[in-house]
């Protein structure tokens, strides 16, 4: 998975045409005026929720975030949306879109059941803070887009979960079609599970047989330089989201039997009980440095049952606790040499 979001290069034309000046985005956003001239815009988490706030900041319209997330022209799909429409059914769509994601950013898809229903939430993983509301609004916005226009008539979630306090609630049930919970546990979009099995119009066998084949082929190129086990440890810390992922799992993502990754695993010298481990040390040691989160939070990204488990595992690991081992590092972390900030709205690239 690359650690870069590749920024679509007709985003500067959508902000035109929702009203919006790019480079005044671009100075709410702090980035560089020069961005979006690139030829390839990649740029990092932070920076791509910094984009994100900026396009709030500088539109002040509420809904913009649900405009941005739905494109009525089908030419401007880059090659991975171009699969998701082309996929059998909804739920093929968005486990296309999720595997091939890894291409252009670090991103991740997850379909988690809940009895009847379905639950799309996404997951940034490297980030190390909130992800920005609007940007949550463009996901959704897609994904319902994406959805209607593969089924081939509007499809309406059962509901909207989303953390941030009540807002424009009559705005985003009038655009979902459904009710809006908020100051919920998690941001996803809630589908009955019959709804994520409902087939495409518009799938196109041939169209999927030209492009999937190279997007498996750059995930493959991609990967070359990474030992099996990393591979491995890689997509174990995209499963690690909120759930403790099973060895069946790593295998569905690997595209390969249980009994395959099991050999592969065996000749490489370690297990999958291992690996997990390693995946879960080298992500929390990540979210202690890099993110403010409450340890709490951090247990349940971890699959952790509760905080208690999560405590346990790292002392075992570093032979203190969690809040301890991070206050060592920072004290230990260089001084700073602090610098006069930039001028308002800017900043160094």
């Amino acid at each position: 998975m690359t650690n870069r979001f590749r920024v679509s290069s007709t985003l500067p034309r959508k902000l035109e045409e929702l009203g919006l000046t790019p480079g005044a985005v671009l100075r709410q956003a702090g980035l560089p005026m020069g961005l979006f001239a690139l030829d390839k815009i990649l740029v990092s988490t932070e920076d791509f929720f910094a984009l994100h706030r900026g396009i709030a900041e500088a539109s002040k319209d509420p809904g913009i975030g649900l405009k941005l997330g739905t494109e009525e022209r089908v030419e401007r799909y880059d090659p991975v949306k171009i699969t998701a429409i082309s996929a059998r059914s909804f739920r093929d769509a968005v486990a296309r879109v999720s595997r091939y994601k890894q291409l252009t950013c670090p991103e991740k898809i997850r379909v988690v059941e809940r009895g009847n229903e379905s639950a799309v939430q996404f997951l940034w993983v490297l980030a190390h803070e909130k992800e920005p509301p609007l940007l949550v609004d463009v996901c959704f916005a897609w994904i319902v887009d994406m959805a209607s226009r593969g089924i081939g008539r509007p499809l309406r979630p059962k509901r909207v979960e989303l953390q941030r306090t009540p807002a424009h609630r009559e705005m985003y049930e009038a655009h979902f079609r459904c009710p809006v919970n908020f100051k919920a546990r998690q941001n996803a979009l809630v589908f009955s599970k019959a709804d994520m099995d409902l087939p495409f119009v518009t799938h196109n066998a041939d169209l999927l047989g030209t492009v999937a084949p190279q997007l498996e082929a750059e995930l493959a190129e991609q990967l070359t330089d990474k030992s099996f086990s990393e591979q491995a440890k890689g997509i174990l810390k995209q499963l690690l989201a909120g759930q403790r992922p099973g060895i069946d799992d790593l295998a569905r993502e690997l595209h390969m039997s249980t009994r395959t990754l099991q050999r592969r695993l065996t000749e490489q010298r370690i297990s999958f009980q291992r690996l997990l481990e390693e995946a879960r040390r080298e992500l929390a040691r990540h979210y202690l440095l890099h993110s403010s989160r409450q340890l709490n939070e951090t247990a349940y990204l971890l699959g952790y049952e509760d905080a208690n488990s999560f405590f346990r595992a790292f002392h075992h690991w570093e032979g203190t606790s969690p809040g301890q081992w991070r206050e060592s590092q920072k004290s230990s972390q260089p001084a700073q040499i602090h610098v006069m900030p930039a001028p308002a709205g800017r900043r160094s690239a």
